[in-house]
């Protein structure tokens, strides 16, 4: 009867593949009374400018890095439910090729890594084994001990002869270090910024580059939210130990994440390749089919937001979303709704107290009372800043990479995803999703209905600047 019950769920449901632009997305850059001040407010609001430091928390839960793919179940009942998921997989797959127009790439193994003692360790020891090349960009570089590292592990790599490239973004990694800088040109690492400020119209500065990806010899790959910066270091033990998610790729995927940082060095560089590129090709590291799905700085409609409407409208059974800056339109949320309204189970996971970006978190929350309305559970993480950016749909799919579910990810930045199609490491993530679930608290639907009227007045006070959020 359980079994039943189980299946029942797991049965698949029509689902018509989405396509036309909705007549909302058609929108300019912001309206015309605070056009003069587009420049100003990103650079307020942008993500991860708060220096401020947090107070203690409960300890957080360690995790083991392991390297995760498809596997096979012995039951006949096992077989018919991973068949009905195998099918969830197909069809989300051809409606992602069919919409965004990059094909899934088959054979690749992806290990996923959570906060900074696992994320960290992993990204240096790729870098020191470099023999080839070694390519890196990144949002935020600021000062410190572990920015200290990472220069000198590429300035080391820059003097044995490896090819070095960093990409930093003008705005987000402003505070690095001199010295630093110095240290990796010095060496030989070829140091590129994209879209420093000064040099930049109003509008321009508006558009950031936030992805984050470190390949290694074209060969391994990393991707996910984390800067390089001591707020991402420890275990989310405490508040000055900020949680997040990593992945390292190997396989066919890894020339996607290549590009992601082509594309943006093309912009910012003369020279795109030398002698030491290799151009290689990829042999099966694992079962995993992962599409990567590139965001550009561009108004509009966009792919981001394509594979964020695919997700949600083909969702069958359950979506757990956790992501560190919530500030979508109105049309987003309308989508969560009607998920939510066709029985479809979803779970929010968001920044608690500790936010570095409080005013994000204000436009975030004045759509609470909406989505709790129609069932949609919101919870806030409490330990710690949650800084993932994950999504998991129907135990079949996981979406991972620098995209935030706000405004800023979805209409201005250069951001970099991965659409995973692989039930084990969906199930990893899913099992890191139950954990924070457990460190977090849940918004109650009539407790929230009765805030205060200052907490409405500050909700609304953000309207104006939250396509800038």
């Amino acid at each position: 009867m359980l079994f039943a019950v189980r299946r029942a769920c797991l049965r698949p449901r029509a689902v018509t593949d989405p396509v036309a632009m909705p007549p909302s997305v058609h929108r300019g850059v912001c309206d015309p009374w605070i056009r003069p001040f587009a420049f100003i407010v990103p650079l307020i609001v942008k993500e991860g400018t708060s220096m401020t430091h947090m107070q203690n928390a409960p300890a957080g839960p360690t995790g083991t890095a392991e390297i995760v793919g498809s596997s096979s179940s012995g039951s006949a009942e096992e077989e018919e439910i991973n068949a009905i998921l195998d099918e969830r997989a197909r069809r989300a797959r051809r409606r992602l090729e069919r919409l965004i127009g990059v094909a899934a790439t088959e054979g690749n193994a992806l290990v996923p890594l959570r906060n900074g003692d696992e994320i960290f360790t992993a990204m240096l020891d790729g870098i020191r084994s470099a023999r080839h090349t070694v390519d890196m960009m990144t949002f935020v570089y600021w000062k410190g001990e572990i920015a200290q590292r990472f220069a000198c592990a590429l300035a080391d790599r820059a003097r044995e002869g490896v090819r070095v490239r960093l990409l930093l973004d003008g705005f987000g990694s402003r505070l690095i270090e001199k010295d630093q800088l110095e240290v990796m040109e010095r060496a030989g690492v070829q140091v590129a910024w994209f879209r420093k400020p000064l040099y930049l119209s109003p509008l321009k500065q508006n558009h950031r580059c936030h992805r984050k990806v470190l390949v290694v010899d074209e060969e391994t790959a990393f991707t996910g939210g984390v800067g390089i910066a001591e707020e991402w270091c420890g275990d989310a033990r405490t508040p000055d130990e900020w949680r997040d998610t990593h992945v390292q790729v190997r396989g066919p995927a890894v020339d996607g994440l290549a590009a992601a940082f082509a594309q943006n060095w093309a912009e910012c560089h003369d020279e795109l390749f030398d002698d030491r590129d290799r151009f290689i090709n990829h042999a099966p590291q694992g079962k995993a089919v992962v599409q990567v799905v590139r965001g550009s700085a561009s108004f509009g409609w966009q792919d981001m937001q394509t594979l964020l409407r695919v997700v949600i409208e083909s969702a069958e059974e359950r979506i757990r979303l956790a992501t560190a800056y919530f500030a979508p339109d109105a049309y987003f949320i309308e989508l969560l709704c009607a998920a939510a309204r066709r029985g479809v189970e979803i779970e929010i996971l968001l920044p608690g107290p500790h936010t570095d970006k409080r005013v994000c978190q204000l436009a975030g929350q004045r759509y609470y009372e909406d989505l709790t309305a129609c069932g949609v559970k919101v919870f806030q993480y409490q330990p710690t800043m949650l800084h993932t950016k994950v999504i998991t749909i129907d135990r079949t799919m996981a979406l991972t990479g620098s995209t935030n579910f706000n405004r800023r990810s979805l209409d201005h930045d250069e951001e970099v995803m991965l659409a995973v199609l692989d039930q084990t490491f969906t199930a990893t993530l899913d099992g890191h999703f139950t954990e924070d679930l457990e460190r977090s608290e849940l918004i109650r639907p009539g407790r929230w209905k009765r805030r205060s009227a200052l907490q409405r007045a500050k909700e609304a006070a953000v309207v104006p600047i939250r396509r800038f959020l």
